[in-house]
């Protein structure tokens, strides 16, 4: 029976690993094409922007392609996907880099030809919650079966992580030899060492919700919980009206979800002056850098947000079910940089207490973080440039 549902996706593998292999046979592999690709996105950000960048800042003659489609379900958006797919064979069989950051399904069909190389540069800071091969036998993970013909995460040349002590963790999501991640950071990161940006993002937040000067700016950001919050609508388990009489300092709540739990989240109308829900106006990176208080449940934003040296609060109502679904690759509890709340009420109490252990975080960000200093994107280049001058002398 397994093997009946499974019939459609091997079909999809023979016909994409047929077209890739005649892009193979009738085009070479240019040394200085590099692609930077999602189908998570239409438009280049984050990590791949900052490290397309950094390419374009060497000026040397390299050939930079952006291959970006957002998938849409309906039928329509499968045929574009489909062309789209095809074309984007051509950009794998011809270029030296394939860039990535996030699952990658077409990468996981082929058979890349020796020349190229597939690098993951992953969306997410150090290793929290188990993803990838990890999650094998979990409710959200991959079956056996599936992988059978479908080998996820495979084919990566190089991994690039923010330290050395997640290295183990990536090896195994990914099913790969250590020896190909390398610890030199996450590009994105570099966003929070240029020191222009905090004044841009405070004048791009006053023109959008007005005066926010002398009030402390709290972000609640929670992980994407599965594909429950895309069939109901995402309800917070913070009381934000207790929030509103009982905090003593003057606040303002910002609220960055999901997209899948964004599109349902409603704030009622005798918050609106307290509670901003930040859809695509800002980057999470945006949000971290002004923020003064972080509230986040099992989401690795914390990895980020570490840099700051700022305050967290971990709101993990439900970390059993949780950790039934997804699991940690450390123990939840003595991990997390701050205190773990379950009720608004403990919530407010930390708040106007304002006793935070900084000391804590900044032992987080030593162990998840190699370098602090601005300049990973520079890392990562040089190291991709230098492979590419080791094979051609």
């Amino acid at each position: 029976m397994n093997r009946i549902k499974l019939l459609p996706t091997v079909l999809v593998k023979i016909f994409f690993r047929f077209i890739y292999l005649f892009f193979c046979l009738f085009f070479k592999v240019n040394p200085k094409k590099i692609t930077f690709a999602s189908s998570r996105s239409n438009k280049i950000s984050g990590n791949l922007e900052y490290i397309y960048t950094e390419f374009q800042n060497r000026d040397d003659n390299f050939v930079l392609v952006k291959s970006f489609f957002k998938i849409r379900n309906d039928f329509t958006g499968k045929i574009h996907y489909l062309f789209h797919s095809i074309k984007e064979c051509y950009h794998i069989a011809t270029s030296k880099y394939f860039i990535i950051d996030d699952y990658h399904y077409l990468v996981y069909l082929i058979k890349p030809r020796k020349d190229t190389e597939i690098v993951q540069l992953w969306h997410a800071c150090g290793a929290f919650k188990k993803f990838g091969m990890s999650l094998i036998g979990k409710r959200n993970g991959p079956s056996k079966e599936y992988l059978k013909a479908v080998k996820i995460h495979s084919n990566y040349s190089k991994v690039y992580v923010s330290s050395s002590e997640v290295i183990p963790y990536y090896a195994e999501a990914f099913d790969m030899n250590e020896s190909k991640i390398f610890p030199l950071g996450v590009p994105r990161t570099d966003f929070f060492f240029d020191n222009h940006r905090k004044e841009e993002v405070i004048e791009k937040l006053v023109q959008k919700i007005g005066l926010v000067t002398n009030k402390q700016i709290i972000l609640y950001a929670p992980t994407f919980r599965g594909k429950s919050y895309q069939q109901n609508a995402f309800v917070s388990p913070i009381n934000f009206k207790i929030l509103k009489e009982q905090l003593k300092k003057d606040s303002i709540f910002l609220v960055h979800l999901h997209p899948y739990m964004s599109s349902s989240f409603h704030v009622e109308d005798d918050l609106k002056d307290f509670v901003y829900h930040i859809k695509q106006d800002f980057t999470i990176e945006e949000l971290l850098l002004i923020t003064n208080v972080l509230i986040t449940d099992y989401s690795s934003i914390i990895f980020d947000y570490s840099l700051l040296n700022k305050p967290a609060a971990f709101y993990a109502h439900d970390l059993k079910e949780y950790m039934q679904d997804r699991d940690f690759y450390y123990e939840y509890e003595s991990l997390v940089p701050g205190p773990i709340f379950s009720h608004t009420e403990s919530l407010v109490e930390w708040l106007n207490d304002g006793q935070y252990n900084h000391e804590k975080m900044i032992s987080f960000k030593q162990k998840f973080f190699d370098y602090t200093d601005g300049n990973t994107s520079k890392r990562i280049v040089s190291h991709l440039i230098s492979s590419i001058n080791d094979l051609s002398s």
